[in-house]
């Protein structure tokens, strides 16, 4: 046999030796794998389970949330002018507030920062009886400090609130129209209709849309101030009672009360009941805009003085401010004070309107500062304990107030002169204390050290990707930084390693083997 043939046999031999082998191979390997998946479990060694990754941080609640708010606890020594404030009245208005609060029941869900925290206070002072001298002054302001924590509040970025006044005012109208008295005030019409509430209910919200429903189905927004004041809503039997100018009856839509006195001598007591669905606007602000009054000398009685100057500016100034207030006529004697929002009676000088979407209604609030109460230029102290029981559409803010000082032209006169801004710290109940429940928050890892930092940056590989491509394919775009030729080469470093990312392997997926016959895996087992 010639040589070239031999070899070419020894060649195709060992082939084909090598190809056996690796079936054979296969084989042993494709048994050994079933015999592995189709073995008895009862056989199989224990592996011990691995237990579920635990989250980095337990999901805590924060302490003390207030939407938009910063807040800094504080001692009572801290607290300018707290010793030498009237604590028993603020105390007098505070279990004023805890009948209503005793009387509903709020849900543990509640949103607000306080909650139902009130409860315990409330309970507290219900069984606590003041006299009304020095020792009864004492013990009231013992019972906020044992009970509450000061904390000093304010809008975020902001080191102070801002405050203004409102009061109950008192007009001359009638019951039926005249001459003298043709200006209707309404009570809330039967077509007003505001979604989640049936028509009849007896508290309506003071924000959000308002429709006017038509037929069974349709429905509309309700009519703006100008449309009602032509007349859309009259002669439908809605008059409470007619006044004298419109101008008196802005001022009650926007006090949210008002007391008309009858020409027969008797009262007749309206509250707010319901809006028209329109943001409230300022009127006071548009005269500042126009140049009319300066912002230094804004007040209620510069907007009087003014509408009465001049009738139709004051006609087209009222409809620029598009919210209409329906009253309803309350069973109140001429000496109790108007009811807020809250539905207890307020307090001249203790009660407060707050953001009821963020503040809780019962609670106390520290107001400091500076005030106009003696005249316009005065300068007054003010250091007093409030008590939130109202609130008002133009009321926004977790530092915002406005100052409620009871019925008659002296309180409009003091009232329409406040928009000052003023130091807040809000009393809360110690079982929210913010410190205390804050230690129990965990420590966030510490940041990693500069040498990790630099070999490992935090960068989005795609982008960098993208980066590269960009500038493989116009290398003209890439320049030379300025930190020379070295940070140059890291760039494009990353930039290359970025672009020829290796892909990781997919995890194996965890199939189950299909369940089989007992006599299948015995058949297995004895191979």
């Amino acid at each position: 046999m010639a040589p070239e043939a031999r070899t070419r046999l020894v060649v195709k031999n060992c082939a084909m030796a090598l190809c056996a082998g690796a079936v054979a191979l296969s084989s042993f390997s494709l048994g050994a794998e079933a015999a592995r998946r189709h073995y008895h479990p009862h056989h199989r060694a224990e592996t011990a389970a691995t237990p579920p990754r635990a989250l980095p941080y337990p999901n805590l609640a924060l302490p003390f949330e207030i939407a938009g708010a910063q807040y800094l606890p504080l001692s009572w020594p801290d607290v300018a002018g707290w010793p030498g404030d009237d604590h028993l009245a603020a105390y007098k208005a505070f279990r004023v507030s805890c009948r209503s609060i005793a009387a509903q029941r709020q849900a543990a869900s509640e949103p607000k920062a306080l909650g139902a925290s009130l409860v315990e206070p409330c309970r507290i002072a219900k069984s606590l009886d003041f006299p009304d001298d020095a020792v009864g002054r004492a013990k009231a302001r013992t019972f906020f400090e044992q009970n509450f924590l000061p904390l000093r509040i304010s809008r975020l970025g902001e080191a102070d609130g801002f405050v203004t006044g409102y009061y109950e005012p008192i007009l001359d109208g009638s019951r039926t129209q005249t001459d003298v008295y043709n200006v209707p005030v309404y009570r809330r019409p039967s077509n007003l209709f505001v979604r989640g509430f049936s028509q009849d209910s007896v508290s309506l919200p003071n924000k959000g849309p308002v429709y006017r429903k038509i037929g069974r189905r349709k429905l509309v927004p309700y009519y703006d101030r100008g449309e009602i004041e032509d007349g859309a809503i009259a002669g439908r039997g809605l008059e409470i009672a007619w006044l004298r100018d419109p101008t008196d009856l802005l001022f009650a839509q926007i006090q949210g009360s008002a007391r008309i006195r009858m020409e027969n001598g008797s009262i007749v007591r309206i509250n707010y009941d319901s809006y028209n669905g329109y943001p409230y606007t300022a009127v006071g602000r548009i005269l500042i805009e126009r140049g009319i009054i300066p912002k230094e000398e804004m007040s209620m009685q510069k907007i009087r003085e003014w509408m009465a100057q001049n009738p139709d500016g004051a006609k087209e100034l009222r409809r620029q401010n598009r919210s209409y207030i329906f009253f309803r006529e309350v069973n109140l004697s001429d000496k109790d004070e108007a009811v807020g929002a809250q539905g207890v009676p307020l307090t001249a000088g203790r009660s407060i309107a707050v953001d009821k979407a963020l503040h809780v209604y019962g609670t106390p609030f520290f107001i400091e500062g500076e005030l106009p109460i003696e005249t316009e230029r005065s300068r007054t102290p003010f250091h007093r304990l409030m008590i939130a029981q109202d609130t008002g559409s133009a009321i926004v803010g977790p530092a915002r107030a406005d100052l409620y000082f009871g019925a008659g032209s002296e309180a409009g006169r003091v009232s329409g002169r406040l928009r000052h801004n003023m130091h807040f710290v809000m009393l809360v109940p110690k079982s929210l204390d913010p410190v205390a429940r804050g230690k129990r928050l965990p420590v966030p890892d510490p940041r990693p050290s500069e040498k990790i930092a630099r070999l490992f940056p935090q960068t989005d590989p795609g982008k960098d990707a993208a980066k590269a491509l960009k500038n493989a394919a116009n290398p003209s775009d890439a320049r030379p930084s300025a930190a020379g030729t070295s940070a140059g080469s890291q760039t494009s470093g990353a930039a290359m390693a970025a672009a020829n990312r290796v892909p990781l392997p997919e995890p194996r997926p965890a199939i189950k083997p299909d369940p089989e016959p007992r006599g299948h895996v015995r058949r297995h087992r004895r191979q």
